[in-house]
């Protein structure tokens, strides 16, 4: 178990240099008296930086399959098509991570890598949040937002302590310290304010616990609280907490109308943001795109792909009507390895994705406590089933020592789905493959091409620094000595 980290001065990004580890090379942020093209740069207001946790090529892909109408000669593109700049490269810096006895060397990345390197521009080690191969603190793109007086925001789908959005907005040497990250989101100040003005997602059991109340302290200092849609939707405060379930919300598929959408908590985030003179920086995750891959669930995997997709087209067309906003979207990795096709054959339905009413997840549960097998899967499943299929379900859902396997249920109705549809799996885990990047507004261009991802988050880095008037490299953030 790693200890709590001490915290240390942050440092800004400027200060990295390039870097060769183990042969591997990294090209850092320009040295702080580069002088950039301020013309170009001045447009930058705001930033909305978007993450399909898990949504490699495949994904998108095979949201395209989704999107297609039969009756034309063509297939219609997704919303991300027309806006693709390069790809991402992924993997991580574990086997130059020391992380004592017991340290299992990974270069295939994880989410708080990954989101690490975007957030602060550097590489690092599986499960750090916000820290270096040192472990050492590293300033954050929020944080450069916030210091420089701009409005933030951290939008999510899982828990708002998970990976992803914690690298952004906390540190800590692991990812699974989830009560020391919501306190992150309290404790670590910048310039005496709280580091972020809008967090919506899940986490209320990290957020109200014996142990403190962050909840009752963020609504003393200001902010609304919301647990549902129509509480987030009248809130009036610029600064809010929403929290909509204990850990992660439910699959879009799933939820109820109590509990907003991702393109809902987005556009209530730009609400609350864009008023601020000094511009904003918002993360939006689309954090379960990654969960369905884990659990090789390709319902799941598209319902948070057409929710993802939602939020992205109104992020596109807030910066469209604003014109002083970058739109940059991309994923941290891919994950179950999916494949469009499978067995050899050169098929795929997504009609029969397209024809579930809930999740494999949400099935399986019900019948788990006790629902009539064929009850549910004719309620929810959307397909006329075989005998031999209600029979591999109904197999599946034989109590062992008096109780259901709901996973077991659950990977059978997934192979059903698989099976029809022709979609294969590789892994319940990540694999290592490039990701897409797409891109909208002025600066576009600085995300082109084929690009690690830590250059990703020195791009953005650079966009923030090159017109902020008064930022220079003197002030708190510019102090201490350069990472890895």
């Amino acid at each position: 178990m790693f200890k709590r980290l001490v915290k240390k001065k942050l440092f800004t990004i400027a200060a990295i240099s390039s870097l060769v580890i183990g042969g591997v090379a990294t090209t850092y942020a320009p040295k702080a008296d580069a002088k950039p093209d301020k013309k170009n740069h001045a447009e930058v207001k705001n930033v909305i930086f978007m993450v399909g946790d898990g949504m490699g090529p495949a994904y998108t892909t095979m949201l395209r399959y989704m999107n297609d109408d039969p009756s034309t000669k063509k297939m219609e593109p997704t919303a991300f098509d027309p806006y693709q700049v390069g790809m991402q490269r992924t993997y991580s810096w574990d086997p130059y991570f020391d992380g004592g006895e017991g340290d299992v060397k990974e270069n295939i990345p994880d989410s708080a890598a990954t989101a690490t390197s975007m957030a602060s521009g550097i590489k690092t080690y599986n499960g750090a949040i916000g820290v270096d191969l040192e472990q050492e603190e590293t300033e954050t793109i929020l944080e450069e937002a916030k210091s420089q007086g701009m409005s933030t925001g951290l939008v999510s789908t899982s828990q708002i302590n998970h990976a992803t959005p914690a690298a952004f907005g906390a540190h800590d040497v692991s990812r699974n310290n989830y009560n020391d990250i919501a306190d992150d989101y309290y404790d670590e100040m910048v310039n005496g304010k709280h580091k972020v003005d809008v967090m919506l997602g899940g986490g209320t059991s990290y957020f109200e616990r014996d142990d403190r109340n962050l909840v009752d302290a963020f609504k003393q200092d200001g902010y609304d609280y919301a647990t549902t849609k129509d509480e987030m939707l009248s809130s009036e405060s610029d600064q809010l907490l929403g929290l909509f379930a204990p850990k992660g919300m439910d699959k879009a598929i799933d939820r109820s109308d109590e509990t907003p959408s991702l393109s809902e908590m987005t556009t209530t985030a730009l609400d609350k943001l864009h008023d601020d003179k000094d511009g904003f920086f918002l993360m939006v995750e689309g954090s379960q795109i990654d969960w369905a891959g884990h659990d090789n669930d390709v319902v799941a995997a598209m319902s948070e792909m057409r929710d993802f997709e939602k939020a992205f087209q109104e992020a596109i067309e807030f910066a469209k009507k604003d014109k002083h906003t970058i739109v940059v979207t991309t994923a941290d990795h891919s994950t179950g390895g999916m494949s469009i096709g499978r067995d050899g054959d050169y098929i795929f339905n997504p009609e029969v994705v397209d024809a579930a009413k809930r999740t494999p997840d949400y099935m399986a549960a019900q019948i788990a406590e006790g629902e009539d097998v064929e009850e549910v899967l004719n309620a929810y499943s959307g397909l006329e089933l075989t005998s031999e299929e209600v029979q591999s379900v109904k197999d599946a859902a034989q109590p062992t020592e008096g109780e259901i396997n709901a996973t077991e249920v659950d990977n059978a109705i997934e192979h059903i789905y698989d099976i029809r549809s022709g979609t294969g799996w590789t892994t319940g885990g990540h694999t290592g493959v490039d990701v897409n990047v797409y891109a909208y507004g002025p600066q576009k261009m600085e995300f082109i091409g084929s690009n690690e991802n830590s250059a990703t988050g020195q791009k953005l880095f650079e966009l923030l620094k090159a017109d902020r008037k008064g930022h220079d490299e003197d002030d708190d953030h510019g102090k201490g000595k350069g990472h890895h």
